[in-house]
């Protein structure tokens, strides 16, 4: 993995045979009844196998797995999630399988090492894709078991301690990575102990005179802090005990470098400007003392306005809890004061490994853990549409480094975005076609415009059109969270994609008419199919897709089309083939009211559907008035619409107005290579939009399926979804709704 083992005859420096005694000991101490002889197979298999291999430091290089798995020991994780750890590096740097691993350790251990196991073996286009997959792997595995993650981050955090033997530029390439990657996954965990580390070693190694500086000048002023820390805790837990809050822990905690950095670099600050480089924790037994102690610290110390923050009633989205507060200092200088319970400690030190270390839980109980982190879910939900790997990092990145806002819904719930959060970004974490039909926000009961920045305490109305409608483009600039951004750019992409498809049917269509073909028998036959999979698609909306990009030539399909024509080929009919139809039933003319159709300037009025074009609401349609027959409603862009334009005196205005009572007949067409239970499938497909078949057409010709389907549908919307459903049923190739023009 990252430790880059080399294979070296020389002599290497290997653990002391004690170690694995000493890590077998800490698994026992968390967990008694541990599974001893997993770990002692598992660390002799390592061994063996990594023999002959060392770091760049000349030490033997079982001994990072073996800090690896120390570390997750520490960590309180289990047998099996130690054992993966000491293993974690044998199928990628030896010659071990992922089948000799179940075989020897069991499923559960293996599933660990392979989802922490690199993408390496796997060709990628750049060295940006190779990254984002590794990342996108990591997310995948560690949405079933967060042990893969924190797995990774160990072995990672064993890997920055050693940094220094390795080259200048990989030491900056590791720290990069550290900061922008592993050290905000540790914090989502809630593992402070790990962020805080990787911090450190990260700055270390990017910014060493700035380090070095911020080290000198903390240890010079730490005997004066501590200094002042003590006598303050000592008036503190005085008061305290005063007022019955006994037993409160009482500690000082310095900050971390790198956090000065940041302080330091985001305020413009000098060191000798800061003031609240060290906080003092107070940890009681309750929550009620916590609010006790908060009362207390108020009364001894002014408190500095909007410095209070409540974690505790509204805990953090890696389930931090605790009260903060800064005061006036007896010195005069402001101090950060942090109170909480014992337990809400042991969380915010070891976040989600809290509960193995100090619970014992066991790997059902994590899954519940894994449930209440939603990040951890919204991450999984736009990783799998974001298929760009710049796109990716990026929205990786801002996703996971970012401070929280809690706002509200109407009806009380609280929801966690990222700080600086728009209305677009909460409708679109409530859900996608909130987000889609979003026109409007009301905050705190008032209008607001849409790229208004989210409080905490906010109440959120999102305000939604009727009408279906998207994303604006412009929205991409304004919206924050990698949700909102992905389902936007997706949304964008589908919608390119559907216009491309209808642009690359009417670009065939129109050059086959060119070249003299029967268009629409060409379109429907086997010979187009065997054309089309030819060249290499498996699915005709793919096909139609690049005919509409131009990535394919039109002119070379209808050449190759000709070429079969040529050697006998020939497009089959509809009429000529042979098939089975259930009878048709006439549909009689309705009222306009009955059919949801408003005429202009007319009440109630006998229409009827035309039969050539068969409308639908959605569809853009025309009004035509037929001698003793009321009025026909055709589709906008029928074929017959052109002829009977010569009397435009018979149009009148029509529109839809969206209160119709009854379904409408339209004809599907499905092409699919044959298959058993193909038939029970698409009709299952059907039954599940609540659509009736009303008659039905199956033929198939050289292992190829034609079918046709009169369906009643109520709106355009259910048979988008009903042709996009139909179009994912294993061995279908197309699918789409028969219109004169298609």
């Amino acid at each position: 993995m990252s430790s880059e083992p080399v294979t070296d005859l020389r002599t290497t420096v290997a653990p002391a045979p004690g170690e694995i005694d000493d890590l077998v000991e800490q698994v026992v101490a968390n967990h008694p009844g541990a599974d001893t002889d997993l770990l002692r197979g598992a660390y002799a298999y390592a061994e063996e196998l990594h023999r002959g291999q060392h770091r760049h430091s000349g030490e033997a290089f079982i001994s990072h797995p073996l800090g690896c798995a120390r570390i997750c020991a520490e960590l309180g994780l289990p047998a099996p999630a130690v054992a993966a750890a000491l293993l974690h590096d044998t199928v990628e740097d030896t010659g071990a399988t992922l089948e000799e691993l179940e075989e020897r350790f069991g499923a559960e251990t293996t599933s660990l090492v392979d989802g922490v196991t690199k993408l390496s073996r796997i060709h990628f286009q750049s060295q940006a894709e190779h990254q984002a997959e590794n990342y996108r792997k990591l997310i995948v595995s560690m949405s079933s078991d967060l042990r893969v993650l924190i797995i990774k981050l160990a072995d990672r955090l064993h890997n920055m301690r050693t940094l220094a033997y390795m080259t200048k530029s990989k030491q900056i390439q590791k720290a990069k990575e550290t900061l922008e990657i592993y050290a905000p996954l540790a914090h989502r965990l809630g593992i402070n102990s790990l962020k805080w580390e990787l911090e450190d070693l990260a700055f270390a190694a990017l910014h060493p005179r700035r380090y070095t500086e911020i080290q000198q000048l903390i240890n010079q002023r730490r005997v004066d802090r501590e200094t002042e820390i003590r006598d303050a805790g000592d008036i503190l837990g005085a008061e305290l005990a005063a007022a019955g809050i006994v037993g409160a822990e009482i500690t000082g905690r310095a900050k971390h470098f790198y956090s000065i950095y940041e302080k330091m670099t985001r305020s413009g600050k000098e060191f000798n400007e800061l003031h609240d480089l060290t906080a003092m924790r107070v940890i009681v037994d309750s929550v009620k003392d916590c609010y006790g102690a908060v009362g207390i610290i108020h009364s001894l110390w002014k408190p500095m306005p909007g410095r209070f923050k409540d974690y505790v009633a509204m805990p953090k989205l890696n389930r931090y809890q605790s009260l903060h507060t800064t005061v006036i200092a007896p010195q005069g200088k402001p101090l950060e004061i942090q109170i909480r319970t014992h337990e809400m400690h042991r969380t915010a030190e070891f976040g989600v490994a809290a509960h193995w270390l100090y619970k014992g839980l066991d790997r059902d109980a994590e899954g519940d853990d894994a449930d209440r982190l939603a990040w951890l879910r919204r991450m999984i939900d736009w990783q799998s549409e974001t298929q760009d790997p710049g796109e990716f990092l990026d929205t990786l990145r801002s996703d996971l480094y970012w401070d929280e806002v809690y706002v509200f819904t109407p009806k009380g719930e609280v929801r966690n975005l990222a700080a600086g959060s728009t209305p677009i970004d909460f409708a679109y974490d409530v859900h996608t076609d909130v987000g889609h039909r979003c026109v409007g926000a009301k905050i705190n009961g008032k209008i607001v415009p849409l790229t208004y920045t989210l409080r905490s305490g906010d109440f959120v109305e999102i305000l939604t059109s009727k009408a279906p409608r998207g994303p604006s483009r412009d929205w991409l600039n304004v919206v924050t969270t990698g949700k909102a951004r992905s389902k936007i750019r997706q949304f964008f992409r589908k919608e390119r994609r559907e216009d491309a498809e209808h642009r690359g049917r009417e670009t065939l269509q129109d050059q086959l008419r060119k070249a003299g073909l029967p268009s629409q028998r060409v379109a429907g036959s086997p010979l187009l199919l065997e054309v089309i999979q030819e060249m290499g698609f498996r699915k005709a909306d793919d096909f139609y897709i690049s005919l509409g990009l131009r990535k394919t030539s039109v002119q070379t399909v209808v050449n190759k089309i000709l070429q079969r024509l040529r050697a006998g080929q020939a497009a089959v009919d509809e009429a000529e083939r042979p098939h089975a139809r259930v009878g048709k039933v006439r549909r009689p003319s309705a009222s306009s009211s009955e059919l949801g159709i408003e005429i202009e300037g007319l009440a109630d009025v006998l229409v009827r559907l035309a039969k050539c074009c068969k409308p639908v609401p959605g569809d853009d349609i025309v009004g035509y008035i037929s001698l003793g027959r009321g009025i026909t409603i055709h589709r906008d862009d029928c074929p017959n619409v052109r002829a009977l334009r010569r009397n435009p005196e018979r149009f009148t205005p029509v529109s839809w107005s969206g209160a119709n009572q009854r379904s409408f007949r339209v004809e599907i067409a499905v092409d699919a290579w044959d298959r058993a239970r193909l038939l029970e499938d698409l009709s299952r497909s059907f039954a599940e939009h609540g659509v009736n078949i009303a008659s039905a057409q199956c033929t198939a010709q050289d292992g190829v399926v034609h079918d046709r389907f009169d369906v009643d549908v109520g709106d355009l919307d259910t048979l988008k979804s009903l042709v996009g459903a139909l179009r994912n049923v294993e061995s279908v190739f197309d699918a789409y709704r028969v219109t004169p023009g298609s």
